[in-house]
């Protein structure tokens, strides 16, 4: 099946640095699409809308805010049960490289560790949204070039200290890549990427990493915050919402070929991790694209 996310092309051009959409709005009719651009996206009054990252697909109540720092990951926000009327949205698209120098001095190294995270998607939490409402509702009035980049780099700053904040998509289909990882947790990941429809076993991947059972499973979780098997679920589950979307095979043989035994089992842990069966899921995806 061919993959149907509309590649925006946005407004910047190459000395440019960011780009501010304020926008008030009685509904929302932008398709899933993505683009090479960094983008910060605010939402008020808006509950009841669906939001799309990735293999993440959830409602929002009233306040939502998602960073996003992935040029290949598709994301939309949809009407969903949203009643409309005057929903604000911010958007503010900037382009960087967090790889340069400066990114790794103390100052900027919080902000660029959170560019990292955000390749999934990372969206804030109420606590975090209340510290940068001000300056994200004051950002669209400044006018002035250098006062708007101060300004958003307060606003990412104040995001970055979040300690609350959640990855959205599953880094098996984001496609994300493994960033100053030690060696063995690295080593066991691209063994799982490769292996992850086969049966995986915790002495196994132990062995690799030339650590006792124990002693590695703390050493895992410490690494990633999931145990091996959950680490497992996620990826197998994230292969799984890749081929849902991209292909006309059918639930029963997407969950064997992804290393799930029983169809049962997959149907369960998917509905567990997304909210919604397979079929459900599937279905609410391909709502959302077009053909281009």
């Amino acid at each position: 099946m061919e993959k149907n996310v509309l590649k925006e092309i946005t407004p910047l051009q190459a000395h440019d640095f960011m780009y501010v959409a304020d926008r008030h709005k009685a509904c929302f009719d932008y398709p899933l699409h993505c683009h090479d651009l960094f983008e910060l996206n605010y939402v008020e009054h808006g509950a009841g809308c669906e939001r799309i990252v990735g293999d993440s697909i959830e409602t929002l109540g009233e306040y939502d805010l998602v960073l996003i720092s992935s040029p290949n990951l598709e994301h939309m926000w949809g009407q969903g049960t949203c009643a409309g009327g005057d929903i604000h949205e911010i958007t503010i698209q900037f382009q960087l490289d967090y790889n340069s120098d400066i990114f790794l001095t103390n100052p900027l190294r919080s902000i660029r560790e959170m560019f990292i995270r955000a390749q999934h998607g990372l969206a804030f939490p109420m606590s975090a949204i209340m510290r940068v409402y001000a300056r994200l509702n004051r950002l669209p009035e400044v006018k002035e070039g250098f006062y708007s980049v101060m300004e958003l780099f307060q606003i990412l700053y104040e995001l970055s200290k979040c300690e609350d904040a959640r990855e959205l998509s599953s880094t098996s289909f984001a496609k994300v890549e493994a960033n100053s990882e030690s060696r063995r947790v690295a080593a066991v990941k691209d063994y799982i990427a490769e292996h992850y429809m086969d049966e995986i076993r915790l002495e196994q991947m132990s062995r690799m990493a030339n650590m006792a059972p124990a002693s590695f499973s703390r050493f895992f979780k410490l690494r990633t915050g999931k145990t091996l098997a959950e680490y497992i679920v996620d990826v197998r589950l994230g292969e799984a919402s890749r081929r849902l979307i991209d292909t006309v095979d059918t639930v029963s043989v997407i969950g064997f070929d992804c290393g799930f035994n029983t169809l049962s089992n997959f149907n369960r842990l998917f509905r567990k991790r997304k909210g919604c069966s397979p079929t459900e899921f599937r279905e609410k995806y391909r709502k959302t694209k077009i053909i281009i």
